[in-house]
């Protein structure tokens, strides 16, 4: 009797034994038939990102230094976005080299900025692009038409004739089936023109609507306001600033994201708009209080391909801090995002420096409201 109820058992079992023999093991079958399983869904939305920064400054000092290093620790962030757009604020105006008060850089600073840290975007609508004269502007556009021929990067905010006015004002970007306007234009300029060409991208309501207009004709998703505007070293935003922001907004732009107080500056919401006034400095050699802390906006625009629907998400902001030769460095600049180095008190040469930038930021935070 006993035989007779473990026969069927012995029998499965040496089934399940000769199917598992002629089986592969599941690592063969993996390493033999690779079946793409996605991350993501099928036909997950599209989203394109564009990276803005602030003020690129090339000051007296900074000129003797290692210019390789400045925006080293801000590159990889700046490359992994589709579109990295970042406010020149200078002329390439050929030698003698100067500083602030009336800059004038050398070309490789642009060649670097676009070659060597990603940007896609240079802004030229600023104040002190006529630093050298409508001589010295022609001859950065010059130099920012070589480098678009030969790295693909572009400029918005002047033009060197009304053909390519036309071409960049508003600049057009597209990328997986969205289309972004950027319209980049400035309070006013330091020295003005001496002669009718070229043109900088003035803070004219009759220009900047029509630039809007134009943006729309020509199938922008999104538009984004860059203006060079405020009161400098101020942490709050002017009253100009909040009336020119509403009108903006009442015009149809879908964000706007500021600079020119070398400081950063609170955001709000316009009517559902997102209002960054003031992205601060990228890399100068500023010392000021507040100035060398500044922010990198990430602006994310999604496109459903099933529904067709497209938005803007909230943007993302990150700190970053400008250090100066002999604090992290032995013998130059570097800005680096301030949290990923917010634990790292003993990389730096100088810990006071360190200290500073934790008080900074915090201040910074506190007082703008802002978290990132």
């Amino acid at each position: 009797m006993k035989t007779t109820h473990f026969l069927p058992l012995l029998l499965s079992l040496a089934c399940t034994a000769v199917l598992h023999a002629q089986q592969p093991s599941a690592q063969w079958f993996s390493d033999q038939y690779q079946i793409p399983f996605p991350k993501a869904t099928l036909n997950a939305p599209d989203t394109v990102s564009v990276v803005v920064i602030g003020d690129v400054m090339m000051h007296a000092k900074q000129l003797v230094r290692n210019h390789r290093t400045f925006m080293e620790r801000l590159a990889p962030t700046l490359r992994a976005a589709d579109f990295a757009v970042a406010n020149m604020e200078f002329p390439l105006g050929g030698e003698p080299y100067a500083g602030y008060p009336s800059f004038s850089t050398p070309d490789y600073y642009a060649w670097y900025a676009g070659k060597d840290c990603g940007i896609d975007v240079f802004l030229t609508g600023n104040n002190h692009v006529l630093d050298r004269g409508s001589r010295g502007l022609q001859r950065t556009l010059d130099v920012y038409a070589r480098i678009r021929d030969s790295l693909g990067v572009r400029q918005t905010g002047a033009a060197r004739d009304p053909e390519e006015l036309e071409e960049t004002y508003p600049l057009m970007l597209s990328r997986r089936g969205l289309k972004i306007a950027l319209v980049s234009f400035t309070y006013g300029t330091n020295t003005g023109p001496d002669a009718e060409w070229p043109k900088v991208c003035y803070m004219r309501k009759d220009e900047v609507e029509a630039a809007i207009k134009t943006a729309r004709k020509k199938g922008a998703d999104f538009v984004v306001a860059l203006p060079h505007w405020g009161t400098e070293y101020q942490l709050i935003h002017d009253a100009t600033q909040d009336s020119w922001a509403r009108w903006l907004v009442s015009k149809g732009v879908d964000v706007i994201v500021g600079g020119h107080p070398h400081v950063v500056q609170d955001t709000t919401h316009i009517k559902g708009v997102p209002v960054i006034y003031s992205l601060g400095n990228a890399i100068s050699n500023m010392s000021i209080i507040n100035s060398r802390l500044g922010l990198a906006a990430t602006l994310r625009f999604v496109h459903d391909p099933v529904t067709g629907e497209k938005r803007m998400l909230e943007p993302e902001l990150k700190f970053l801090w400008c250090t100066l030769p002999e604090r992290l460095l032995p013998d130059s600049y570097a800005s680096l995002f301030v949290k990923e180095w917010a634990s790292r008190r003993s990389d730096w040469l100088t810990p006071s420096d360190f200290d500073n930038m934790i008080e900074t930021w915090q201040r910074v935070k506190d007082t703008c409201g802002i978290e990132d």
